[in-house]
């Protein structure tokens, strides 16, 4: 009877309460980011994150070994999100010019709907890059990036939308920087010049100032 009550709990409990690796993985990385954004790495508590996590500490060093472990491994999660969705753009089904339009404004919506991405590269930053340097899955991640871009600009060339000559990666690096200059420095500028910088008709005008730079950089000259 006893061996009965025995099986029967356990098949009620079955695999839900056997504990699913690959939630677990992803609740401590979120859990981390939150940790890692408000605090950086010095200040993050390990305990903090197993909490808000739902595990032990020991679970934590189980999936990721330390904590500069979980740190970089919240780096390439966030590096991997964004690249990511961008491959989902499918820009090879646009022309060049609204292909990249495109491209630009996922950008400047994305720092804008993702402040930890910011946050956490800024940080990154600061330690001059120490622990993305360790990192073995980085340039991969960025391979397609730079080839969707480069075929983008190939195109533009042959339809005579965009001048020849431009650097794929160069020309990432300026509309990713006019965006993320711009929102990290929001709140200083906003002081600065006595204009909230955050509103939504503000950030909607830098978008499409944005584009307009960008695509006037691109375009062939006589």
């Amino acid at each position: 009877m006893n061996a009965k009550v025995s099986k029967s709990r356990v098949a009620r409990r079955g695999p839900s309460a056997q504990r699913d690796p690959e939630r677990t993985r992803a609740a401590i990385l979120a859990a981390a980011t939150q940790e890692f954004t408000a605090k950086g790495l010095s200040g993050a508590r390990v305990d903090t994150i197993a909490k808000r996590a739902g595990i032990n500490k020991r679970m934590l060093y189980h999936y990721f070994g330390d904590k500069e472990g979980l740190y970089l491994a919240v780096l390439e999660a966030t590096y991997a999100a964004i690249r990511t969705a961008e491959v989902g753009l499918n820009l090879r089904d646009l022309g060049p010019v609204d292909g990249m339009r495109k491209l630009v404004l996922f950008t400047w919506q994305y720092f804008i709907d993702h402040p930890e991405f910011l946050s956490l590269l800024s940080s990154e930053n600061m330690l001059r890059a120490d622990y993305l340097k360790r990192s073995k899955r980085i340039r991969h991640l960025h391979a397609p990036l730079v080839g969707m871009i480069s075929e983008l600009l190939e195109r533009g060339v042959k339809e005579k939308a965009f001048r020849s000559g431009i650097d794929p990666i160069d020309l990432y690096i300026t509309i990713a920087s006019l965006g993320f200059f711009y929102m990290s420095n929001r709140f200083t500028l906003s002081t600065i010049f006595g204009k909230d910088l955050g509103t939504p008709e503000r950030l909607e005008t830098r978008g499409r100032h944005i584009v307009e730079v960008v695509l006037a950089y691109l375009a062939p000259r006589n």
